[in-house]
């Protein structure tokens, strides 16, 4: 148990960590194709979205780490606690299709990083990608969650310098940023995107995996002066987190708002990564393909991590490793092996994700607004009113695409 005085003998920044393995969900290989696109074909019209859904995210991030702290419990295991047992079954089913909509993206985008870098062919690529997050898995469970984090942060920081360098060698001007931050659409094709980049951004496994992370990683320590430092620095955790995601996001959408507006073929990963190439040169070009692959690789190792987390607080069952990494490894293999359009997969992957957002996000406010299970840390009315309003603006969003894609 933490001692009373541990807060005073301890820096905060020693219990940072959790909140930078939840944000690697938010630079993974679907938010690069989801905002490149994006900038590639709307300009600066989305950046709006960037903004929303960042501040959307940290208050979710939050509530997911408030909860395992003050309760103990994971949020698929709090889930399973409250429900009955074929509900619990027909809840981890949609989980599952989003953990498989989750390690598409992560896949195909580590194989397409190796393509660019190697010229590997995708197959190949996304077995190498799957046997590199096994082997980063196999660190969280041999050397502890901290050296996980380490290791996460790392690749985290790789991405980030691999992302916002082409945004300082070409800067953006600063009167069509601010012009991006009008919330507006152009027809269906632009709500896809919108709905691609929420998706991409607000991601429901880093909503199960976070609760359990803090759970983990903090313990589950009694009401009062503890907890609420702990509380403390976790809102600094998740605040710094979501800043570093942010700015990668953001970047991605500039650099392709900047440089690749107009031109032809920016509508794949691997087009817009020639066009950068040929914009900005070819180093730039080669930070964008290593900072690609540090996401794939990251990424589909936490996606994992956080499938293990919801299949066995849902059905409350321990299975292999190596079973969960192929449930979710194998349908991203077979799109790569069937010739699917790897970069447009990505794209759609991030929508089906964004269709997975209400499940996670409506039992996280009602959980933790529910006072006899969260006590002197339920939520105030204002953070209740705001969690239920980032739930229906994603199911509202949704509805409306639907009804555009079907019209058009």
């Amino acid at each position: 148990m933490i001692q009373d005085t541990e807060p005073r003998l301890r820096p905060s920044w020693l219990l940072l960590g959790p909140a930078f393995v939840a944000a690697i969900a938010y630079v993974d290989p679907g938010n690069v194709a989801a905002n490149v696109s994006a900038g590639a074909q709307y300009g600066f019209l989305l950046v709006w979205v960037i903004v929303v859904a960042n501040a959307m995210a940290g208050l979710v991030q939050y509530l997911s780490a408030k909860l395992g702290l003050v309760t103990g419990r994971s949020l698929p295991e709090a889930v399973a606690d409250h429900t009955r047992t074929s509900t619990r079954i027909a809840y981890w089913l949609q989980a599952e299709l989003v953990a498989m909509a989750t390690d598409l993206a992560e896949v195909v985008g580590g194989a397409i990083a190796l393509h660019l870098l190697f010229d590997l062919p995708l197959l190949v690529g996304g077995v190498i990608t799957g046997a590199v997050s096994l082997l980063l898995l196999a660190i969280q469970n041999r050397r502890g969650q901290r050296t996980f984090e380490r290791v996460i942060s790392g690749l985290l920081l790789v991405i980030a310098i691999g992302f916002l360098t082409s945004l300082f060698v070409e800067p953006p001007s600063a009167s069509d940023v601010a012009a991006g931050l009008i919330p507006r659409f152009e027809g269906s094709e632009s709500v896809l995107l919108a709905t691609a980049m929420l998706g991409a951004t607000v991601m429901p496994h880093a909503v199960y995996l976070h609760s359990g992370l803090a759970r983990d990683r903090h313990g589950h320590p009694p009401a009062g002066r503890q907890r609420r430092w702990l509380l403390k620095v976790t809102r600094l955790d998740v605040g710094l987190a979501m800043l570093v995601a942010g700015a990668v996001n953001l970047a991605m959408l500039l650099v392709a708002a900047t440089n690749l507006q107009g031109r032809d073929n920016t509508d794949s990963i691997e087009g817009a990564h020639a066009a950068v190439r040929d914009t900005l040169g070819p180093t730039v070009a080669l930070l964008f393909a290593i900072g690609l692959l540090a996401s794939g690789l990251a990424s589909t190792s936490v996606g994992a991590y956080a499938g293990a987390m919801i299949m066995g607080g849902l059905l409350r069952r321990s299975y292999p490793l190596l079973l969960r990494r192929l449930v979710t490894l194998i349908p991203a293999l077979a799109i790569l092996a069937i010739g699917v359009d790897p970069s447009r997969a990505l794209v759609l992957s991030q929508v089906v994700l964004s269709f997975g957002i209400p499940f996670a996000l409506i039992p996280l406010v009602r959980l933790t607004s529910n006072r006899s299970l969260m006590g002197e840390d339920t939520n105030h009315r204002v953070t209740t009113a705001l969690g239920w309003m980032v739930a229906a603006l994603i199911s509202v969003l949704n509805v409306v695409l639907i009804y555009l894609t079907v019209r058009g």
